[in-house]
């Protein structure tokens, strides 16, 4: 008797599909080379940056800890050039690296995704097994996989560089609030990054054409990191004080939101209140003191102050995450829907 005859084993869907999509994200990387060769001379000039800073203030004759060039205590304190350079340098990295995550955002917007749809050259991928739902899915991988641990490197650089400045008590440019620090010193930037990956591919499944994705996601990209930065300060509640010590209870680490006096009932009063250009070129008296006058006659009985203390870095910071992620996804879902609807 013959045996029945036996079929080769089929290969299982989802194997298919994580082989297919190994071979889309392969494809990418080579066909962008240059760029990937780009992206990384970048992230050795930015490490470069910042330990040259450390070792240049590291050399710096300091004698005293809060970096004074002059004798410690004595009535003139002078710092080192090392020390106000690096300052000034640091205190834009947070923006650098939004716009390093930015340019993310545009390059899938054009070359990666947009011009691709614009010449036609996808359909040659489209005909090799490949759908377009996985073709996309590379396109949002292999930038963001890459993109993220580049980051995340920087981050940690960065935050190794503004350790240097520790301390150092007549530091004005370097805060853990200030806009040009927070966005690069936590998980914010890599939330940032994948909003930037996700809305260059949204931009250019809609737009279909490289310049005007490029542009419509720098649009986009700008109009979030700046209503971000308008609005941080409201992402976790703040702590108000009234008491008499209220403005003592500030310190110099902490972010100041507003402050002034309160009436009896609560209201608030501000000094803008009782402001006047005219007084304040004409009044010969002592402005503050006339000012605080002037709230008490209102009825203002005791100070206040509003301010974020430093142990809410992380709140915010994770807060702000977590609306990038939210906004990622949506734009993700958003792309791969006008691509079922225009490609099928």
């Amino acid at each position: 008797m013959s045996s029945p005859p036996t079929s080769a084993p089929a290969t299982s869907a989802p194997t298919t599909g994580r082989a297919s999509l190994r071979g889309s994200a392969r494809v990418v990387l080579r066909l962008h080379r240059k760029a990937l060769w780009a992206a990384g001379a970048l992230l050795v000039l930015g490490i470069g940056i910042v330990v040259a800073l450390r070792v240049w203030m590291a050399s710096a004759k300091e004698l005293c800890a809060d970096g004074d060039i002059t004798p410690c205590g004595g009535p003139v304190h002078q710092p080192s050039y090392a020390r106000t350079s690096t300052e000034t340098f640091l205190a834009d990295g947070g923006t650098v690296l939004l716009l390093l995550a930015a340019l993310v955002g545009v390059f899938v917007a054009g070359p990666l995704i947009a011009r691709e749809l614009e010449s036609g050259t996808f359909r040659l991928a489209w005909a090799q097994s490949v759908s377009p739902a996985r073709w996309l899915a590379a396109r949002l991988a292999v930038p963001a996989a890459l993109a993220v641990s580049g980051l995340a490197v920087l981050v940690v650089v960065y935050r190794w560089g503004l350790w240097a400045l520790r301390g150092y008590p007549y530091s004005h440019r370097i805060t853990w609030y200030g806009s040009g620090v927070f966005p690069g010193t936590g998980p914010a930037l890599l939330g940032y990054v994948l909003l930037a990956v996700a809305v260059g591919a949204l931009c250019a499944v809609l737009v279909r054409r490289t310049l005007l994705s490029m542009s419509l996601t720098a649009l986009v990209l700008w109009t979030v990191a700046f209503g971000l930065e308008k609005r941080r300060s409201e992402l976790w509640p703040t702590v108000f004080r009234t008491d008499q010590d209220a403005l003592q209870s500030f310190s110099a680490g902490d972010w100041s939101i507003d402050a002034g006096m309160v009436t009896a009932s609560g209201r608030r009063l501000y000094w803008q209140d009782c402001y006047d250009a005219d007084l304040a070129q004409g009044y010969d008296g002592d402005l503050a003191q006339h000012i605080e006058a002037c709230l008490r006659d209102r009825g203002a009985v005791s100070d206040f102050i509003e301010y974020h203390p430093a142990s809410h870095y992380w709140p915010l910071q994770l807060v702000e995450t977590g609306i990038l992620l939210a906004l990622a996804a949506l734009a993700v879902l958003l792309a791969f829907r006008a691509l079922r609807r225009l490609h099928g």
